[in-house]
């Protein structure tokens, strides 16, 4: 078998290669003797999360042994502020890299909360949509779902909601709340007690809701919403006290 040489195809990726080489060299010596400009700042999902402003994030920073404003580029430690950075319970993720006027720009994606636990043993908290329970702030105040009841001193311990399969579950139950528009309108609290049984307190009606244990969750919304639709359009919204979701294929009011 004879094989045909490329003379001129061979050179052109090999003056490619050190071409590329070469940027890749420049660009290395240039940023380490690069000083930074600028620290710009870049936040994801703030609309949803005033709980953290741009100067919260320079000041997280500038807790590192040196300042970096205005020192060199090549001296920044980028795993080891990235790290410190994320270690703010608001903050999901953080990316630091520089750009080629010089800044060192921070990616901080924050947290979304999905609800707030109330108690009185304790300050209150918020649970991130990953399962994250952050500190409440005075800067805002998120309009979100209550969470009340004994299981909240469980939740305080973990940390985090995916830390027990109860959590998981629960964790879930509030990110369905949130992504339907009418139940996370109408759903205020969920008040959960020891052995994780939850009772529900609507925005609209003065009914309580026993919702049980977060299972079977997609069905008992299936019934509550024709307890909605079709029993208190004709019932009237304040003939019941007491709707019990738990019992398999039946709706049970007082």
């Amino acid at each position: 078998m004879k094989f045909k040489l490329n003379i001129k195809r061979e050179v052109k990726i090999v003056m490619a290669v050190l071409i590329v080489a070469g940027i890749i060299a420049f660009t290395e010596r240039r940023q380490s003797s690069a000083t930074i400009s600028d620290i710009t700042i870049k936040m994801v999902n703030v609309d949803e999360n005033h709980f953290l402003e741009e100067r919260d994030i320079v000041d997280l920073i500038q807790l590192d042994k040196e300042n970096l404003k205005g020192g060199s580029l090549n001296r920044v430690n980028f795993k080891e502020v990235e790290e410190k950075i994320k270690h703010e319970s608001f903050i999901k993720d953080a990316q630091l890299y520089s750009d080629l006027k010089g800044n060192l720009v921070v990616r901080a994606e924050l947290r979304r909360p999905i609800a707030r636990i109330i108690r009185n043993d304790g300050p209150d908290g918020y649970i991130a949509e990953d399962g994250t329970l952050m500190p409440v702030s005075e800067k805002y105040t998120a309009r979100v779902i209550l969470v009340s009841g004994a299981y909240v001193r469980q939740l305080v311990k973990e940390k985090n909601l995916n830390a027990s399969e109860d959590g998981k579950k629960l964790a879930e139950l509030l990110n369905d709340i949130r992504e339907d528009e009418f139940w996370n309108a109408q759903i205020a609290q969920l008040d959960i007690d020891s052995k994780m049984r939850i009772t529900i307190f609507p925005q609209v009606g003065d009914e309580r809701i026993e919702f049980g244990k977060p299972d079977d969750v997609q069905e008992k919304f299936r019934k509550l919403m024709i307890f909605y639709k079709e029993i208190l359009p004709r019932m009237g919204w304040n003939k019941y006290d007491r709707v019990n979701l738990e019992y398999e294929g039946q709706i049970v009011t007082e």
